[in-house]
């Protein structure tokens, strides 16, 4: 079978357009297609040997093109995070959408309702006024699944018990507009298995199937048959473009890493000190979470240039020791911490393979936060 592949083609527009990565204007956002490729076809190959259904996250990269892709490979379809983004998706021609964020509110419902007449839709809510105000909106046909958000240890949104979960989920069964899809989770802590194995037995003792336990995040993803056994669905995001947390915990080498951000030295005011032209503006101010060690991201040139500060602009690096490079006007590619939010502060970025051939894509789903 001839697997598809994210096309790159070649940039259209002014004779002197860029042929090349390091022809980029800076600071630049590229992305690295058979990178990205050989990611999705990773994590894809770890659900199907574990019998996980692969949801994929698209608040990572928010670009229909690559969603096709990871559904070409074998997904079961993308989450989204907002209706923004999943209006974006079903715009594109993605069906299968779960829709990872509580919707409150008759705007919300309203617009969910016109989603669900185009698309198969999933929701998730943990209280009745959700599971009810949407339904209030929908035709009585049964058609979007509702899944019930559960708190097993994160300490975010979700229902606090297995208990409450029965009560919710028995709730939503009986709506007629709605059809109980589940449980839901994010992210997978180790409590979460004890946790769902007493709402299961709670289920089955009410003679209410559980069609789906759904589950959520990039770290420890590749352990979730061992630390969620009753998990029937992974969802990952970061996954496809990797990133510095990412190498951080040991679950992308920098080869894996498909985001870069070119910059420019453009000041050397020190015999240590760099600026860059991206501050966090460019790159965000995020840390790499538990595994932060204060800095903003990895120099690939120069591993011993630590990016230690941003203002909104510039980016205040320090080397390790003393040297001359690099120097004013060198170009340095920086991994960020958080891929997500980096593609959230751009317009456009790159595709490329191998450098070659940059293509300048408008990120599709960018600021989508209603």
């Amino acid at each position: 079978m001839v697997v598809p592949q994210i096309n790159v083609t070649s940039q259209q527009g002014p004779t002197l357009a860029p042929s090349r990565v390091d022809e980029l204007e800076t600071p630049a956002v590229t992305i690295d297609l058979d990178a990205v490729e050989c990611n999705i076809e990773r994590m894809q190959a770890y659900c199907d040997s574990h019998g996980l259904g692969l949801r994929a996250h698209v608040k990572t990269h928010k670009l229909p093109r690559v969603a096709a892709v990871q559904i070409d490979r074998g997904a079961v379809g993308v989450a989204c995070q907002k209706l923004g983004e999943a209006e974006v998706m079903a715009d594109a021609g993605i069906e299968r959408i779960l829709l990872t964020y509580p919707l409150v509110g008759e705007i919300k419902w309203a617009r969910a309702a016109r989603l669900a007449s185009r698309v198969q839709l999933s929701v998730i809510g943990d209280s009745q006024l959700i599971a009810r105000g949407l339904a209030s909106f929908l035709p009585p046909t049964g058609s979007v699944g509702f899944l019930v958000e559960c708190d097993t240890g994160f300490g975010r949104a979700g229902v606090q018990t297995p208990s409450e979960a029965l009560e919710l989920g028995r709730a939503v069964a009986a709506i007629p507009a709605l059809r109980f899809d589940g449980l839901l989770t994010h992210p997978a802590p180790s409590a979460a298995q004890s946790w769902f194995a007493a709402a299961v037995r709670l289920f089955a003792e009410a003679r209410i199937e559980v069609p789906t336990i759904s589950v959520g995040g990039t770290p420890h993803a590749y352990r979730v048959h061992e630390r969620v056994a009753l998990a029937t669905e992974l969802r990952v995001g970061v996954y496809a473009y990797g990133d510095r947390a990412c190498m951080l915990r040991g679950e992308h080498a920098l080869a894996d890493c498909a985001m870069r951000v070119r910059t420019t030295v453009v000041s050397r005011p020190t015999p240590s000190r760099v600026i860059l032209d991206a501050g966090s503006k460019t790159l965000s101010s995020d840390l790499a979470n538990s595994t932060d060690d204060g800095l903003f991201g990895f120099v690939v040139e120069h591993p011993d240039l630590r990016l230690a500060a941003l203002s909104e602009e510039h980016c205040h690096a320090e080397l390790t020791r003393p040297s001359a490079a690099p120097a004013v006007g060198d170009i340095v590619t920086l991994i960020p911490n958080h891929a997500c939010a980096v593609s959230n502060l751009h317009d456009h970025v790159y595709l490329h393979r191998g450098g070659k051939l940059p293509e300048h894509v408008r990120v599709a789903a960018r600021g989508r936060v209603q």
